[in-house]
């Protein structure tokens, strides 16, 4: 699916905490599935999962606070956005869900899942953050900056032009970064300077605590829960925890590897998660 078929399809719902863009494809009267993003992204990286199971699946890709076309909010935590999520799905009376979510997305829905597993029809996580790995500890420096106010100006500055924007902080995320088309990095770099802020917000906001108040929920969690994980990414997300969700997870089945994969195989690579997410489905 090109870009403009996906944003022209892009939605706004009307939220006590602010607006929230979502865009969705699918028959509105089939079982929904929530897609969740993590940071820097927006929901258009689900695009092309979107595109092979919107045929039997209501998909809806939110784009949380700060991201795609939803504006940012007071609190920007990840137990914060949370909330987002159960504003949207109460908003669009979604009932249950079948929730997917990559990276930061990943650790919300975690938090979603604990505080809400009544809404959870099943809950797929590919790489992301866990209890005791948020932030990674390659990645803590870079949060450490966030909260100094030191990386707004560096990632608003990557959208001057498409040679920069291929070669930076999201391309290492990719297998090829040469192959994603221009207008994906005008839609994740974009909205100048005070996008770039809120966004570093959101990472100056990260708090292991919130991961692991989500921690005994998750013990307890007994949704049907997938875990399908890339291996290329040893320095943050590891397979080893993929292993530790399942092991905390009641519901959790075994885990899928994604041979050579890098964090955003969801959107490089959907032939690596479609069929696993038909086959947990069942349709």
């Amino acid at each position: 699916m090109d870009v403009s078929t996906f944003t022209a399809r892009r939605r706004s719902l009307p939220a006590d905490g602010g607006e929230i863009a979502y865009t969705e494809f699918g028959d509105a009267a089939a079982p929904a599935a929530l897609f969740v993003h993590g940071l820097a992204t927006g929901g258009l990286m689900w695009r092309h999962v979107i595109e092979q199971l919107s045929g039997t699946t209501r998909c809806i890709a939110i784009d949380l606070p700060a991201h795609g076309g939803t504006p940012a909010r007071a609190d920007m935590s990840v137990a914060a956005m949370a909330e987002v999520l159960a504003e949207l799905c109460g908003g669009l009376g979604l009932g249950k869900v079948d929730l997917v979510g990559n990276d930061t997305g990943g650790a919300i829905c975690q938090i979603f899942a604990a505080r809400y597993p009544g809404g959870l029809r099943s809950l797929t996580l590919t790489n992301c953050d866990t209890d005791g790995n948020f932030p990674p500890p390659e990645f803590a420096p870079m949060v450490e900056l966030a909260r100094q106010g030191k990386l707004a100006d560096g990632f608003a500055g990557v959208a001057a032009g498409p040679a920069s924007r291929a070669a930076g902080p999201l391309a290492g995320l990719y297998n090829d970064p040469a192959t994603v088309p221009d207008e994906v990095w005008r839609e994740y770099y974009g909205g100048g300077l005070d996008r770039a802020r809120d966004v570093e917000r959101m990472m100056a906001a990260f708090d292991p605590a919130d991961l692991a108040a989500a921690t005994p929920g998750l013990r307890a969690l007994r949704v049907p829960t997938l875990i399908v994980w890339g291996t290329a990414e040893e320095s943050n997300f590891g397979v080893k925890w993929a292993y530790q969700l399942r092991e905390m997870i009641p519901g959790a089945r075994d885990v899928i590897e994604v041979d050579g994969a890098k964090l955003l195989f969801p959107e490089e690579r959907p032939d690596d998660l479609v069929p696993h997410l038909r086959e947990f489905w069942g349709r």
